[in-house]
């Protein structure tokens, strides 16, 4: 019999959960949580109960999650397979690039620890998502920015470091205005009563509101 995928509700909340605090740099709370997973407080709080039983989270004085070690190492599992899987996605496979982070999430759970490294080294040892994410467990782990497009100032001169990949829709967006991790952009106005920003993608002005900038994670230029 084939082996059988199991803990796949608990490997997507652990996932979201190193999503929110390694990748974005927030507070990991219940609510912000269930707010992630499009699911209820309730379900969030059963599932909770379930993760500090199993010694894969802890909660602070403040009501923070936080991994354990043990939880650490089976998210930053799923999130290198999940981002090895857009890899194949888009560069064997030729998928659009705006439609990898769904794709990737149905195949994620099926890759085992005997196909890991063979992909991995199939895929000529990726170390970043297509979106920009370091792809754990290859390579040194390096500080990421979090600093975004919404943070800077007109006329500061940035490099895209990586974009919100949850999110179908707001990728297209991305997709059709050229906004890809490694882009040189340039800020060129703020419109704080209309809620936008003007920044030059290569050789286009897109505007966008100041929400969707701060999707985009910059590094400033050197």
């Amino acid at each position: 019999m084939p082996k059988q995928v199991t803990n796949v509700a608990t490997d997507d909340y652990l996932t979201a959960i190193y999503r929110l605090s390694h990748d974005e740099g927030q507070d990991v709370i219940a609510v912000r949580l269930a707010d992630r997973l499009e699911i209820t407080p309730p379900s969030v709080a059963g599932m909770l109960k379930r993760l500090l039983r199993d010694h894969l989270v802890t909660l602070d004085s403040k009501k923070l999650i936080h991994l354990t070690p043990e939880g650490l190492r089976r998210a930053e599992q799923m999130v290198r397979r999940h981002r090895l899987a857009e890899c194949l996605i888009t560069d064997v496979l030729k998928v659009p690039w705006w439609r990898a982070y769904e794709e990737a999430h149905l195949l994620e759970h099926g890759i085992s620890d005997i196909t890991e490294p063979h992909l991995y080294e199939t895929l000529g040892r990726p170390q970043h998502s297509p979106f920009g994410y370091p792809i754990p467990g290859h390579g040194a782990p390096r500080r990421l920015s979090m600093t975004t497009l919404a943070d800077i100032s007109e006329g500061e001169k940035v490099v895209i470091d990586r974009v919100f990949e949850e999110d179908e829709q707001l990728l297209q967006f991305f997709d059709e205005e050229g906004i890809r991790p490694g882009m040189p952009v340039v800020l060129e106005s703020v419109a704080p009563y209309r809620g936008t920003v003007t920044a030059r993608v290569g050789e286009r002005s897109v505007v966008m509101g100041t929400q969707v900038a701060g999707r985009i994670w910059v590094n400033r230029a050197k």
